[in-house]
């Protein structure tokens, strides 16, 4: 069963729709103690990133989906449910995020490209990883944001994208996959990542 958080922050029924139809036996949960019985879990998320982890700490998830990543279960963060997988965003000063990945998210500096970053763009594929199975090297996917995850670590970055500068678009490692874009929304490369992380959960 894979768990989607219901943390009052989510596109959950673009992201549960999208599960259904590529068969996937996906449960919304809003109780902190169900992602325990999970094979699998994801982070969705639009919105500010104080407003999301403040949601998330109010509903009792944070530790919960820190001890589920830490327990191997495979996990995918979506949008800004991948910006708060690091530690701190500009968009919101002096609150700190899951520190699961370390790094920090930043806004795309203003007065070169419109902000945000919206619509179709190609993502470079930067190292070999298991949720890319089956897409092709500079498919596109759908964004909508103005801020962007920085990983301390290179190692972080899978795929990455360039607006305004080349930024992370991809992150994870072992069991923890994120994307900046929105897989759900992003045809038929967004729902093969979808397909590949049910296989792979």
């Amino acid at each position: 069963m894979i768990a989607l958080i219901d943390y009052n922050m989510g596109n959950l029924l673009s992201v549960s729709k999208a599960l259904e139809y590529i068969g996937g036996d996906i449960r919304i949960i809003d109780t902190p103690a169900d992602i325990a019985k999970a094979d699998s879990v994801i982070l969705p998320g639009v919105g500010n990133f104080g407003d999301g982890m403040e949601h998330l700490r109010a509903r009792g998830f944070e530790q919960p989906v820190i001890d589920a990543v830490n327990s191997g279960k495979p996990f995918l963060g979506i949008c800004l449910g991948m910006q708060m997988l690091l530690d701190a965003s500009e968009e919101a000063p002096g609150v700190k995020g899951l520190g699961i990945i370390k790094g920090k998210v930043v806004r795309f500096p203003e007065n070169i490209e419109k902000v945000p970053h919206m619509g179709w763009n190609s993502v470079r594929i930067d190292r070999p990883c298991n949720i890319l199975d089956g897409v092709a090297d500079e498919s596109y996917f759908y964004f909508v944001h103005s801020y962007y995850a920085c990983p301390e670590s290179a190692d972080a970055v899978i795929g990455s994208c360039e607006y305004i500068k080349r930024f992370a678009a991809i992150i994870g490692g072992k069991n923890i996959f994120a994307t900046q874009f929105h897989p759900e929304k992003s045809q038929n490369a967004g729902l093969q990542i979808l397909r590949n992380f049910v296989k792979y959960s």
